[in-house]
């Protein structure tokens, strides 16, 4: 008698529209597994896979539990969440609000899916120059993003010490990648120079000295150590509940700008702009530790900064 092949893995993506879960959410169609993109609203680009308007902040877990039990999802992914352009309020809804109703909407399911939310490393706040950030290290975050982000990482881990969800957090670096959200420096700067471009013309681009230092990371890698996480708790590994996702080491937000200039080959004249009082890498540092994802996961970034520059801008002017 011949086993039947199993059946197709079915992830749902929070936040299905976004950054990082649309790409994401394509990536796994590609490779056969079943997709549900779920966002507040459709956008003018259709989502990958089936589409459920669903805003969690404002309805009850319940549905949504409906929805996943429905459609047999076995894994979700929380990519979702609001920064630019909100109020701490609707901060505060988009993010610590819909990641408490999502963990007891997962955990009233039938058969509880498994579930990866996407965190930052804005949870932790600055380091002392040369320090890495380690998972055990107690987050001090300094912006209400940060700490609203910690918030819904604790929902997570409360849910993973009470046995309620099977769950994991990735703590992600400063991600950088194809369609890079508009309204971010790299994004601000690509439109700028891709405008000279199509214009023949020379981009003016002031810029202050940028010096903070960040731990940026390569969007592929990025979905890389998702796909990972998302295996090892599908196979039953014993998994810590919070891991940190980016390159572990520190580069400035200017070289990212410098890298984006290069690769674009536009000409470009740069006004140099003083920079705030209080700002600089002895008050702007974080580098994060990679080590437990990489023993945990199997993962380790693969790209350089200049890849993930490289395919923002190629996105950028597709």
């Amino acid at each position: 008698m011949t086993t039947p092949p199993p059946a197709p893995a079915r992830i749902a993506v929070l936040g299905g529209t976004g950054f990082i879960g649309r790409l994401l959410g394509a990536r796994l169609q590609e490779q056969g597994i079943e997709v549900l993109s779920v966002a507040r609203k459709p956008s003018e680009v259709p989502a990958p896979g089936r589409f459920a308007a669903f805003d969690l902040s404002t309805t009850a877990p319940s549905e949504l539990t409906a929805l996943l039990d429905r459609e047999g999802i076995d894994t979700v992914v929380n990519a979702a969440g609001g920064m630019w352009g909100l109020t701490d309020e609707q901060m505060y809804e988009a993010n610590v609000v819909l990641t408490e109703r999502l963990v007891e909407a997962v955990a009233a399911m039938a058969r509880p899916a498994r579930l990866v939310h996407l965190g930052t490393v804005h949870e932790y706040g600055m380091a002392p120059v040369g320090v890495s950030q380690r998972e055990q290290d107690v987050p001090a975050p300094v912006m209400e993003y940060g700490k609203l982000k910690l918030a819904a990482t604790e929902a997570v881990v409360r849910a993973v010490g009470a046995g309620t969800v099977d769950a994991v957090v990735l703590r992600l670096g400063n991600v950088v990648g194809a369609g890079q959200p508009g309204h971010s420096l790299l994004g601000v700067m690509a439109a700028r120079l891709d405008a000279a471009r199509l214009a023949g013309e020379t981009a003016e681009l002031a810029l202050q000295p940028l010096t903070a230092q960040r731990d940026f990371v390569d969007l592929t890698d990025t979905l890389d150590a998702v796909q990972l996480a998302a295996e090892a708790l599908a196979a039953g590994r014993s998994v810590p509940p919070v891991l940190n996702v980016g390159t572990g080491s520190a580069t400035s937000a200017r070289h990212l700008v410098e890298l984006l200039i290069e690769e674009s080959g536009v000409p470009t004249a740069v006004t140099e702009v003083p920079a705030p009082d209080g700002t600089g890498p002895e008050t702007e540092w974080q580098q994060m530790d990679v080590t437990a994802a990489r023993e945990h996961l199997g993962w380790a970034p693969k790209r350089s900064l200049r890849q993930a520059v490289a395919a923002l801008w190629q996105a950028q002017t597709a």
